[in-house]
C-alpha cells in the first residue's frame, strides 16, 4: 500500500504543472548614451501629464482629483491624442513612418508616481486604466487607417501602430509624503 501511494505521489509530481507568478508586463526604457547631457533629458512640461497616487488612494492627474477610473482614461486619451492641437497639451512632431508615410506623432510622455503608503491594488488599477486608454487609442488609429482593430492587424501593420502611438507611460520612484 504504501508502494503504491508513492508512485501516485511521484506520478502527480510529474504530471502537474504549476502556472509561475507574472507580474506586470513592462519594457524598461534604453539607458541614455554616456555623452547625453542632462538638459538633453528634460521634457517639456507641456509633453508630460503627472499621475499621482497619495497614501489613501487618492488620485490626481494634470493638477486634477480623478475621482473614478473612466475620468482618468478620458484624460489620458485626449492627452495622447491632442484632437484640438490644444497649447496646453502635449506637441506632435512629425515622423515618417515605414509603410505607412508621414504621421503626426504625440511627443506627450504620462508619469506616474505612487506613495509608498498606496495599495498595490490601486496602483495595479491605474496601471490598467493607462493601458486600456494607450489601446483605446491605438484601436482607434487602426480603425481610422485599416479598417480594423490593433490586435486583428497583422504585425506589419500593429508595428506602424505602435510607431503611431508610442507607448510612453514613465513611473517615478515612490514617494514618502509621511516624513518631512
Amino acid at each position: 500500500m504504501a508502494d503504491i501511494s508513492f508512485l501516485m505521489l511521484i506520478f502527480f509530481l510529474m504530471v502537474t504543472t504549476m502556472d509561475p507568478e507574472t507580474g506586470l508586463a513592462r519594457r524598461l526604457p534604453p539607458m541614455p548614451p554616456k555623452d547625453a547631457k542632462v538638459e538633453d533629458l528634460k521634457v517639456n512640461r507641456r509633453n508630460s501629464l503627472a499621475i499621482k497616487i497619495n497614501s489613501r488612494d487618492g488620485v490626481m492627474a494634470g493638477g486634477e482629483l480623478i475621482y473614478s477610473d473612466s475620468q482618468l482614461e478620458e484624460l489620458v486619451v485626449e492627452f495622447l491624442t491632442n484632437p484640438t492641437n490644444d497649447e496646453n497639451l502635449p506637441a506632435k512632431k512629425l515622423k515618417y513612418i515605414e509603410g505607412f508615410g508621414e504621421y503626426a506623432v504625440s511627443e506627450g510622455v504620462i508619469s506616474l508616481q505612487n506613495d509608498r503608503s498606496s495599495t498595490y491594488n490601486k496602483y495595479v488599477e491605474i496601471q490598467n486604466v493607462l493601458v486600456k486608454a494607450l489601446n483605446r487609442v491605438r484601436d482607434d488609429f487602426a480603425m481610422a487607417h485599416f479598417g480594423r482593430l490593433y490586435i486583428n492587424l497583422p504585425a506589419d501593420q500593429q508595428a506602424i501602430v505602435r510607431e503611431a502611438i508610442p507607448n510612453r507611460i514613465s513611473e517615478s520612484e515612490p514617494m514618502d509624503v509621511s516624513k518631512k
